[in-house]
This record gives structure tokens, sequence and C-alpha cells, in this order.
């Protein structure tokens, strides 16, 4: 049985539950944001925080962002999406071109997909070689080890729907005009190759979960308690990277 197989799908919060834990925990990242930015406490630049964002499509990803980043102002948090690497990024190793969106100390940025489009839809698809992919698993920690050597909170995050629900939410954005344009062909496509992306998800989260990059894979069947468990396990991360350089989080409101 594989980690997916794992994760309790039915966890859920009523509305009203939903709403409080949701303020509770937005006020929280907004005074650790504040802290590492250095406008709270005793000005010192706190360790940069760099959030990855991955699942399944329409698994809830842009709107846990969106919650995420709400409460906080847009010159202390920077969001990157990233799709199919161009023909000049191709060029580079696929490390690169992700560089320029990497915080620094103070700094806090959450990407939208990241360098694990390398061993998902690139293996999946086969676009790239076995050998590349299968080497990607090393590089790709050896990346985020420097990353944290240096200081850096990563946090990445995989939101986990089961297929069913997946298949609901893409009818409801068919008929929505306002939202049709959030489905893709590709979307139904991935779709029937279910099984090979859950192989590639599993060897993802086994030979990448580290301790100073560890994954959290979020139930995301109930929107609302997704988007409180990503916020949620933010905070705490922060907490716990400041308290390792030695910076101690603001008191609780």
């Amino acid at each position: 049985m594989g980690r997916l197989d794992d994760v309790d799908l039915t966890l859920d919060y009523s509305k009203q539950k939903a709403l409080k834990k949701l303020a509770r925990a937005q006020a929280r990242l907004t005074a650790l944001r504040l802290t590492l930015g250095g406008q709270l406490g005793t000005g010192e630049l706190g360790p940069p925080v760099l959030i990855l964002m991955e699942g399944w499509d329409a698994s809830g990803k842009g709107g846990a962002i969106k919650r995420l980043v709400f409460p906080l102002d847009p010159r202390h948090v920077r969001v990157a999406q990233f799709a199919a690497p161009t023909p000049d990024e191709l060029r580079h190793h696929f490390l690169w071109r992700f560089q320029w969106a990497l915080p620094g100390w103070g700094g806090m940025a959450v990407l939208d997909r990241s360098w694990y489009g390398r061993v998902l839809v690139e293996r999946v698809e086969e676009l790239t070689e076995k050998k590349v992919w299968k080497r990607a698993y090393r590089e790709i920690s050896g990346f985020e080890r420097g990353l944290a050597e240096e200081g850096a909170i990563v946090i990445k995050f995989w939101l986990h729907i089961s297929p069913e629900e997946q298949l609901k939410r893409f009818e409801a954005r068919e008929k929505d005009p306002l939202k049709q344009w959030k489905l893709t062909d590709e979307d139904w496509r991935n779709r029937k190759r279910r099984a090979d992306y859950e192989a590639a998800v599993e060897e993802m989260l086994d030979k990448t979960d580290t301790e100073h990059a560890p994954w959290f894979v979020i139930p995301g069947e109930s929107k609302r308690y997704a988007r409180v468990a990503v916020i949620e396990t933010v905070n705490a991360r922060i907490e716990a990277g400041m308290k390792r350089w030695g910076i101690d989080p603001p008191d609780h409101a």
C-alpha cells in the first residue's frame, strides 16, 4: 500500500469551524511573516520560506495558495507559476529556470508547480529519458539540501483527491463559463493516465521526502479542510525553522 492510500480523504470541517480556524491561522502567518521580514521584533531578517505546491489537476492548489497569501502584503511574498519549459529553458539544466523565484533571507515564495515536473509529467509523458528523470531524484534532493543549509525553510505539499472527486470538479468547470479556461484537453488526458501518475507520485514522495525538505500530503476532498491544513502546516514549519536559527517566534495573540 502506498502513501496516497493512507490519506484520510473524509477529513472535513464545518463551514463555521473552518472560517474560525482559517482566520486564526492567517493571523498567525501574518505575524510570522512580518517577523521574518524584519517588520516585527528585533528587525533581524529571518530565514527564507519556500513553499512548493503540487497536486492532482483540480485538487485545489490555486484556492489554497489564494488563502495562504491573502493576509500578506504583496510586497512580502512572491507567487510564481511554472508550466512546460520554453525552448530556451530547455537549453539549460532543468533547475536553472527556477532560480529567479527563490527567496532570499527575509523573503517568502510560493511556487505553483515546481522542479518536480521532471519526475512527474516528464516521466509519465516520456518527455525525458528514464536515466535522466531517475538521476533527477538525487539532483533535486541535493539542491533542496543546499537551500536548507543556507537557511531556507522548504515546505512541500501534495494535494490529494480521489478520481471521483476530480471528475466532479472537472465537470463543474466544464459547465461554468468563468471556469472553463481552467480545464484543458491535457487535464482529461492526464486523468486517463491516473495509475501511471500515482506510481510516479509515490516514487517521488519516497525518494525526495527528507528531513530538510519534507513532503506533506494534504487531503483535498474537502477544500475547507485542505486550506486550513496548508496554512497551519506552513506556520508550524516556519516556527520550527525560526527556532533552528535562534530566532524567537512572536507570541501568539
